[in-house]
Order: structure tokens, then sequence, then C-alpha cells
């Protein structure tokens, strides 16, 4: 089975050495020094204690490694829709690509019922570029758990978890997705299959569209966010908004808000993906993350004045340290966006 990691950073790179050390034959498309380090020396992965070192084709051309049965694509949000051309050479007739992304996929409405079959997501993808580039069909979605770190070019740091979600947007259970976990349950990573995966990526997109913008807006970590009480009734009331929007569109919660929120305090001072990034002065991840609720709140005319607001003031935050927008403004999804909060 051929598996090619489109992003080989953290989770990516984990994700690799796992499918490696099950028997996949595995390689990475990466840059920079990262690459270069896995090109020299293999990729490391620091895991409980011990170092395992595999080596696989690595490069930063796609072009280099041929058509693959799965693209495991581990980029943020934007950079995916951004590399969508890039990935053609990796996809033949039969090619899965699984989206290991946060926040609403661009394929959300794809295999849904008729009357929303087929709507694209102005917010995720502009232009409908991955939409037509790659194409819903070969889709399957993935939530992913695990907590990794790039300690040094080439060498990723395991945290904690295994578990990665799995499903077929139109719900179905198919042969690829049954190989699929074969191969990561081979590795060593625990899978799920669920009957909807849109369930378990709202579930994680419920916490993350609240806790990110609110910890780059104040800095404050995530025990601190969950437990004050104004951030905390903010969050709340965020997460309320999502779940009337997620509902309207089919969506199910298996938790509540509050048990949501006392297990985002209970892991403790965590620095969030948005609050590490605006530190770093790297692009953040808001559209897929909020942009992409406020867009399908107004598709199901569900009112949203605390993800409005939070929405507005992480733009402008961002905007002025230059972190935002990660689309073309020109598209019009940033603009329309832009304009209305």
């Amino acid at each position: 089975m051929k598996i090619c990691i489109y992003g080989a950073g953290a989770i990516g790179g984990y994700m690799a050495v796992m499918l490696k050390r099950g028997g996949a034959e595995v390689s990475l498309v990466a840059r920079g020094p990262h690459l270069k380090a896995i090109q020299e020396k293999g990729l490391k992965l620091v895991m409980n204690g011990e170092e395992i070192v595999e080596h696989m084709p690595a490069t930063n051309d796609a072009r280099e490694l041929g058509e693959q049965d799965y693209v495991i694509v581990a980029l943020k949000a934007h950079q995916a829709w951004e590399s969508a051309p890039a990935m053609v050479p990796l996809l033949g007739r039969a090619t899965a690509v699984v989206t290991a992304q946060n926040g609403v996929p661009w394929w959300y409405f794809h295999g849904l019922d008729a009357s929303l079959c087929g709507y694209r997501l102005r917010s995720v993808d502009p232009q409908d570029r991955q939409w037509n580039t790659i194409g819903p069909e070969r889709v399957i979605g993935a939530t992913v758990y695990p907590a990794t770190e790039i300690i040094e070019p080439g060498v990723i740091n395991h945290i904690y978890g295994n578990q990665f979600g799995l499903g077929e947007p139109d719900r179905s259970e198919s042969e690829r997705l049954r190989r699929l976990a074969a191969a990561l349950e081979a590795g060593g990573l625990c899978t799920r299959f669920y009957d909807d995966i849109r369930n378990d990526i709202w579930i994680k997109l419920w916490g993350n569209l609240c806790f990110n913008p609110i910890s780059a807006l104040t800095g404050a970590t995530l025990d601190v966010i969950a437990t004050e009480p104004g951030t905390r009734a903010l969050a709340r009331n965020m997460m309320f908004e999502a779940q009337a929007i997620a509902e309207k569109f089919g969506a199910n919660f298996r938790v509540d808000v509050e048990r949501r929120i006392d297990g985002a305090a209970g892991v403790g001072a965590h620095r969030t993906s948005m609050l590490q990034d605006v530190d770093k002065g790297r692009p953040i991840e808001l559209d897929a993350l909020l942009t992409s609720v406020q867009e399908m709140g107004r598709m199901a005319d569900v009112d949203t004045p605390f993800i409005d607001s939070v929405l507005a003031l992480t733009q402008q935050m961002a905007r002025v340290r230059g972190l935002y927008p990660t689309f073309p403004e020109t598209t019009g999804a940033a603009a329309e966006t832009a304009g209305a909060a």
C-alpha cells in the first residue's frame, strides 16, 4: 500500500513513522530544513522515551513520487488549499485523499441530502480550488487527536494520544476506509469509524472555534479561558451558536457544552495552535475554524452575535499583525466576510 503524507510536520511526521512501522510504503512531501534533515538522517520520532528513526522517500515535489493509494493531507486548511494543484501527480483513478485538518472541511456538503449536496463553502475553498482539483469523491474525512511537536528539523516529539476518527462523507463503510484503518492500526494507531464523521468534526471544532481565537486575542492558556467566568461564558455562548448551526444541518453532539469546556480546562496550561502562530508571526487558521461557521450560520438563518464579534476582533488583530487573510481577498470570500463582520 502506497501512502504519501503531504505535509510531514508534527502530526504528518508522526503518522508517517507509525505507518512505516506497520508495513506501509510511505513517502513524504515536506519543505525547508525539516525536509533536508529527513533526507539526510531519516525521520526521528521520540515517543515514550524511545527514539524511532525511519527512512523513506521525501521531497518538496510530488512529481517525484507518482500515483498513490492514499494521500494524507496533514497541512493546515489554508496550506492545503494553496497546495491542492501540486498534489495532482499523486492522484490516480482510485487514490483516496484523507483530510486531516481542523475546522469545517471544504467537502462538508458532499454526500448530504439533495438540497445541500454540492454546496461549496467559500470561506474554506475560495474559487472551488480543492473541489475541482482533488474532487470530493476522493475524500475520506478524519479527525486527529494526538498531540505532537517538531522539536528540531527532522525530529518529532509525541506528547500524548494515538486516536484518529475516520469516515466517508456519504456515511458508507467502504473497502478503502477499512484498508486505511488496517494500515493505521498495524502501525499502532487507534482508529474509530463514524457513521457520520461530521459529528466528530463538530465535537473537535466546538472547542477550537472559541478557544483558539480567544487565546489569540488574550494570550491566555486553555485552563484560564475555560475557568475564568468571563471567557468561559463567552466560549459557552459561541458554542451554543455553533451547536444550533450544526444541528440545522443534521449533526449530533454526544457531549454537552459544559462537559466540553471542562474537558478543555482539564488539559491544563496549553497554548492553542492559533496563539502559537500569533506569537511566531505565522498566518492564522481562522477561516476554517470560525469564518466557515459564520458562513453556515447565514445559510441556516441562525443569528451568531458572539461568533461575529470574536471573529471581527480576531480578524482585525491579525490584519494589523499581517497574519490574515490567508486566502486571497480578491476571491470574494474573505472580502465578503470582512465586510459583514
